[in-house]
């Protein structure tokens, strides 16, 4: 009966033949639709070879074949490609087989049972042929003929032989293989990435003071910022992620560095402490700006051009500079005009 399944056949029987391009849905029929309701329950749905031809169009067989064999390879003594098999063509190629003497009597039995019927010839779980059993044949000596060229014949010939060579499976050794190498190159990774810090964070705050603290507070929020913005278009931290966090905390103090360096030498110049501030966030500014706009000009032809990891690195850092620009220079000031709007401050630590 008709089926969104057998819709798709070129003929209604043991073989289904379907074309190239319909391959994909019916792929996807099989592994959804319940072939209880299609097939007998002793049989199973198996592919035949690829990218055969059938009445001019090429495309790939399905076969209805019982679960259990009716017989083995062990069966099977000889196989070997030859010409002349088919009295009818001389000239054609075809398979001659010789039973072992026990398979003789299986190939009576299963050939005396199925006459007029498709026998499968399958070899891991691929049907490489499927010959329709004109007559029982007693002998065990049989021949499968039809539109073989020399290496199909050859091919076929093989594939008998290899079933009746049973080759047993010795576990010699076993091993559990993880990515073990890469997750502790991730963890060192971040310790690096944390010992930095620390280390960086610790000389802010011994050399700057109470505006290293201030600097390490916006260095904080610009990495709040990089995780959130990561997280946010579902990217993963990754060594060369971690490689342009790190760069971009030493963006980060320079950039802090530049703005207290102008804002000192604003004070050794006998300027008031409001005074220094603006001008030394004034006069930073620029070269802090040049600095990151470049940076990002150079980390997007990364992104651009470069493979996985180096695109990596590249969102890592692009998004960390563009978070610097706010917590390095907005942010900061912004703590500054706090602390010196409350009253008249005489003197800065800085």
């Amino acid at each position: 009966r008709r089926t969104p399944l057998t819709g798709h056949f070129l003929s209604l029987d043991a073989e289904g033949f379907i074309r190239q391009e319909d391959l994909p849905t019916v792929e996807r029929l099989v592994a959804t639709t319940g072939l209880d309701t299609i097939i007998p329950n002793d049989t199973q749905l198996l592919w035949g070879e690829p990218n055969q031809a059938r009445q001019g169009v090429t495309g790939r067989a399905l076969y209805v074949v019982k679960r259990e064999p009716e017989m083995t390879g062990g069966s099977i003594a000889s196989a070997d490609a030859r010409v002349g098999l088919d009295q009818t063509n001389p000239g054609a190629w075809g398979v001659s087989m010789k039973m072992t003497p026990k398979g003789r009597a299986d190939f009576a039995r299963v050939t005396g049972n199925n006459v007029g019927r498709q026998l499968a010839i399958v070899l891991d779980g691929t049907v490489s042929s499927a010959p329709v059993i004109r007559e029982r044949i007693p002998s065990g000596d049989a021949s499968i003929t039809g539109n073989f060229d020399v290496n199909s014949a050859r091919d076929l010939a093989i594939v008998l032989r290899a079933g009746a060579l049973p080759a047993p499976v010795l576990i010699i050794e076993e091993r559990s293989v993880g990515p073990s190498l890469g997750s502790d190159s991730i963890q060192e990774g971040l310790m690096a990435g944390m010992v930095g810090t620390i280390l960086v964070v610790g000389f802010m705050a011994i050399y700057y003071q109470l505006s290293g603290l201030i600097a390490i507070a916006a260095l904080v929020l610009n990495l709040v910022y990089i995780m959130a913005t990561l997280a946010g278009f579902g990217a993963t931290l990754t060594l060369p992620g971690i490689a342009g966090l790190v760069l971009t905390v030493g963006m980060a103090v320079d950039t802090n560095v530049l703005i207290f360096e102008r804002i000192r030498e604003e004070l050794r110049s006998k300027k008031t402490v409001r005074q220094a501030v603006e001008l030394g966030y004034n006069r930073a500014f620029r070269t802090i700006l040049d600095a990151h706009v470049t940076t990002i000009v150079s980390a997007l032809f990364l992104f651009q051009f470069g493979t996985g990891p180096i695109k990596g690195f590249a969102v890592t850092l692009i998004v960390g500079l563009v978070a610097n620009m706010f917590t390095a220079v907005l942010f900061t000031r912004m703590i500054f005009d706090a602390m010196l709007g409350r009253g008249k401050v005489e003197r800065l630590s800085i």
